[in-house]
């Protein structure tokens, strides 16, 4: 139990700040598209992640084993997902966005399944289904839905990716989260450093870029969200059956939702408490189920 109770808090921590995360793209998205916002985040956010390994001395060492396993799952959580959840908000909307990619803690369920030998219950399964309702509860307005083949398939990849990617993670609780952290957005900024690039030598407008919203924005988004955010998932999905811990994702949506209602004058359904309550009970039953055992996790193999 106090595995799970670390867990929680640090996941709560991560899903939390994903969702302020919300407020900092839609300040700065209309000035940086999605891609170079991202690479920008990553590479302010690789700064934040230097200073630590500095202050704190982290070793930087990963086997020669682990680095295909590294690499896949820095393609597929940061590069992958993190712009095909930008394009597919941009081509759809924050509506649809988050109604899809709700889909994620679905997917965390079937990967620690299959790849984790999890625990598959119907109180898991039960739990995955009542706080993904709460979300449609929550976000889902049915005047500012935006329909689009191309961007539905690429929030449909973002959430298998990133479940994918949180369940990878697992195979690397040896080392410092930070230093998995670290070569995470590090391969994601070089890949996506090419086009970022491009952008920032031909399209990018440096005066507006230069608004005190715009660079907050960016701060936010690499110090806060990428540099804390992702050590604070990826440390508490340690503590945790990644099919439990998919289930803070749903943090996002509401705490994205309180701040959009806080700080720009965007309504809040009248839903939103049933939406929070039946999240609640997802994240409780899921809990009250326990990890997998070490004994069960063999016996699967």
């Amino acid at each position: 139990m106090r595995n799970l109770i670390i867990g929680s808090i640090l996941l709560s921590l991560a899903g939390s700040i994903w969702g302020g995360m919300f407020i900092a793209v839609r300040l700065s998205v209309f000035v940086i598209p999605p891609v170079p916002l991202v690479w920008m985040r990553y590479g302010t956010a690789l700064i934040a992640l230097l200073a630590l390994i500095r202050f704190l001395h982290v070793n930087l060492h990963i086997d020669r084993a682990d680095w295909k396993l590294l690499i896949l799952s820095a393609l597929c959580g940061q590069t992958i997902s993190i712009v095909t959840q930008e394009t597919g908000t941009m081509l759809t909307s924050a509506q649809t966005g988050s109604v899809i990619t709700a889909a994620t803690p679905a997917f965390m369920v079937v990967f620690g399944w299959w790849l984790l030998h999890e625990k598959l219950t119907a109180g898991r399964v039960l739990s995955v289904v009542l706080a993904t309702i709460g979300v449609l509860f929550i976000v889902f307005d049915p005047d500012n839905v935006k329909v689009s083949a191309l961007g539905g398939l690429s929030l449909f990849v973002a959430a298998v990716t990133w479940a994918l990617m949180s369940v990878l993670v697992k195979f690397l609780s040896k080392y410092s989260v930070i230093t998995v952290t670290f070569y995470s957005v590090l391969i994601a900024f070089l890949c996506l450093t090419p086009y970022g690039l491009w952008w920032l030598t031909s399209d990018a407008d440096i005066g507006a870029m230069a608004s005190p919203d715009i660079w907050g924005s960016v701060l936010y988004l690499g110090f806060i969200s990428t540099t804390a955010g992702f050590c604070l998932w990826n440390k508490g999905l340690t503590y945790m059956d990644a099919s439990i811990g998919g289930l803070f994702m749903f943090f996002q949506p509401i705490v994205g939702t309180l701040l959009g209602w806080l700080l720009l004058d965007e309504p809040v359904t009248e839903y939103f408490g049933i939406g929070f309550v039946l999240i609640a009970v997802g994240v409780i039953l899921a809990l009250k189920g326990g990890n997998t055992t070490a004994e069960e996790k063999l016996s699967r193999k």
